[in-house]
């Protein structure tokens, strides 16, 4: 349990408490023992932060009546908790603003669903197409690329979707948070990450 507890997700501040990426809790650990980073923790609606041995007490402490959706790894001597928010204490990066354009960030811009007909499928049944298509011009650009259910973009082929009586669901558009990251925050475990994409976005 504890090693796959290493694997789960943390996400990660910049010093100016804006969301830059999401890193995994054996990673969290190290930035946390190198003093790097510090832990975010929302106290009553305040945010409190802990260096790593302020959290290991903490962590004794709350072991003691665990919460539910807290987890906890076992250590020699005793239980740490697993943090769900860190910021850097180190660096002052600035978060990667351009969202990287790909399949997969596509498709969780759009929620795995074709925005022709409406349809959720999984990754392996879908498909982009080109709003504008290629031979009219059309850029791959995220303005102009769309998720697509195999059957409305063989419909579809290389029209418009005027010219293929279409209609979109929602207008393309280019994401500022990366949409993966917002998808993950739906896990409950994650809600204390939304008010800081929300705030990036």
């Amino acid at each position: 349990m504890s090693q796959s507890l290493l694997e789960t997700s943390v996400l990660v501040l910049n010093r100016f408490y804006m969301a830059a990426r999401i890193i995994n809790v054996r990673r969290t650990f190290t930035l946390l023992y190198r003093d790097c980073a510090e832990v975010i923790e929302n106290e009553n609606g305040q945010y409190a932060s802990y260096d790593f041995e302020s959290w290991c007490e903490l962590s004794q402490l709350t072991s003691l009546e665990k919460q539910e959706g807290e987890d906890y790894i076992r250590t020699v001597n005793f239980e740490l908790r697993v943090p769900r928010i860190v910021r850097l204490t180190r660096f002052d990066r600035m978060p990667v603003q351009s969202v990287r354009f790909n399949r997969k960030n596509l498709f969780a811009r759009d929620e795995h669903t074709c925005q022709y007909c409406g349809q959720s499928q999984p990754a392996h049944k879908l498909s982009i197409d080109h709003v504008v298509p290629r031979s009219h011009g059309g850029p791959t650009t995220w303005e102009n690329i769309v998720c697509c259910c195999l059957r409305c973009n063989s419909r579809k082929g290389g029209r418009t979707p005027k010219e293929a009586r279409m209609n979109l669901l929602s207008r393309p558009h280019k994401p500022r948070v990366n949409p993966i990251l917002v998808q993950s925050a739906e896990d409950p475990r994650y809600e204390c990450w939304k008010t800081f994409l929300h705030a990036a976005g």
